[in-house]
């Protein structure tokens, strides 16, 4: 953790300075890199490949754990370096190393922010690039299905997400069947991260495109099992079944539609499960003042444990990629909580795009936890007499790209609600962040 304001000062400075030279660089001639990786794909008629990204992000948090934390000043750097093979239209081979840190932390940082040069996938895919069909997959990889909300690879984390993982799948022209076994990498920072199947999903995963008036659906039926080893750690293990679906697509003038539902069967511990959630949702693109202005509405519900229940209604999110769905801060998981959320993202030039986000959370159970982003209890009222509205969160963003290059700046504030008043030391959090990143692939 950095110490000294003025040193964040002065490192964020050189930080932008020397993105800034990047940019004009990258503006006046040909990007080398890019150059580079287009040079090799020709000269092997398109068997390797190169990828690469390079990000640094500056973020302060106040408030960290609603006071129960220290407060955040971090740089946060992470570079990925990948090379894929393919010798063949029916096989690729690919493999590709994650080196992240947060160089000024001042001791040694979770494994959330920092892990040093290791591998973030290493796959082999058979027959991907066919329309029909059988497939496979298996290896190491970055995951996300549907819209993430189940299974899910968050690339804002420092040290994104990934799997372990098996899958595989047969498509037709309207459809794709998939079966699959994934397990997330548990991170060693000062170790190679190896396969720990103690925790894993598997079942089934299924896509059916435009059987309707353009309306495309998901079917899932997914088990969730996590031991000791795997890191449960209550009584007993944790083995639920999540059974669901999503319904998506186009509507006039622009708008989408997204629906989603699931049920839940099994055990949590010592207790029998049976919990659901649900999310529905809209959008539209429209034009204002001939410029691109997007606008999206969603509400998600997830079920919790009434007081004196004598089984577990508490949902188990499963895998998610949970960033941006309960604002910026990524305070909350989808467990316990009932949100309202809303996004404007206005384009003011085709580069630079102004964003703003709201959302509203309340509990399901007042006597159930609020739970964090990976599912752990931030506080609880065990008698339900905290009251269940958590609070309100407002983030305004912007981003501007170029090419290759990415920046951004943003800051979030949380208005704490009722219970984050009574059950915890009432902090309002507040973020903010700069970033600058350059890939391609």
């Amino acid at each position: 953790m950095i110490k000294g304001n003025r040193l964040l000062c002065h490192v964020s400075s050189a930080l932008f300075l020397a993105s800034s030279s990047a940019l004009f660089v990258a503006s006046a001639q040909e990007d080398p890199l890019q150059k580079a990786d287009q040079e090799l794909k020709e000269a092997t008629k398109n068997v390797v490949f190169f990828t690469f990204e390079e990000r640094t992000r500056w973020e302060q948090k106040f408030g960290v754990n609603f006071g129960k934390s220290v407060d955040q000043q971090d740089m946060l750097s992470r570079v990925r370096i990948g090379v894929g093979v393919q010798p063949v239209s029916w096989l690729t081979v690919y493999a590709m190393g994650q080196d992240a840190r947060v160089p000024f932390y001042g001791g040694p940082a979770p494994n959330t922010m920092r892990d040093p040069m290791d591998l973030q996938e290493g796959y082999v895919k058979l027959f991907d690039r066919v329309d029909t069909g059988f497939g496979a997959e298996f290896g190491r990889s970055m995951l996300d299905y549907g819209e993430s909300r189940l299974i899910g690879s968050p690339q804002w984390s420092n040290v994104s997400k990934t799997y372990d993982q098996s899958r595989l799948y047969y498509r037709t022209s309207k459809a794709r069947f998939e079966i699959l076994m994934v397990s997330p990498v548990k991170v060693l920072p000062d170790s190679f991260n190896v396969p720990d199947l103690g925790e894993r999903i598997w079942g089934t995963y299924n896509t059916f495109k435009s059987v309707w008036h353009g309306a495309s659906v998901d079917a899932y039926a997914l088990r969730h099992s996590q031991n000791k080893i795997g890191g449960w750690s209550g009584a007993g293990t944790l083995g639920t079944d999540s059974f669901g679906g999503r319904l998506y697509g186009p509507l006039p003038d622009g708008f989408a539609y997204s629906f989603e539902g699931v049920g839940q069967t099994g055990h949590m511990g010592l207790l029998a499960q049976h919990a659901y959630a649900w999310f529905a949702g809209a959008s539209q693109k429209a034009t204002v003042w001939h410029r691109a202005l997007f606008n999206s509405a969603e509400y998600k519900l997830a079920s919790g444990t009434k007081l004196g229940a004598a089984e577990s209604s508490t949902y188990d999110q499963l895998s998610p990629a949970n960033h941006d769905k309960f604002g910026q801060e990524d305070l909350f998981g989808w467990r316990n909580l009932k949100t309202f959320k809303v996004l404007e993202t206005y384009g003011i030039t085709k580069r630079l795009a102004f964003n703003e986000m709201y959302t509203d959370d309340w509990l399901f159970s007042a006597s159930d936890s609020l739970y964090n982003s990976q599912g752990s209890s931030i506080a609880v009222s065990k008698k339900g007499t905290a009251g269940t509205h958590v609070g309100q969160e407002l983030d305004e963003f912007i981003t501007y790209k170029w090419g290759a290059h990415l920046f951004g700046a943003g800051v979030g504030h949380f208005f704490k609600g009722e219970f984050v008043e009574d059950a915890t030391l009432h902090i309002n959090p507040r973020y903010m962040y700069v970033f600058q990143q350059y890939s391609f692939k």
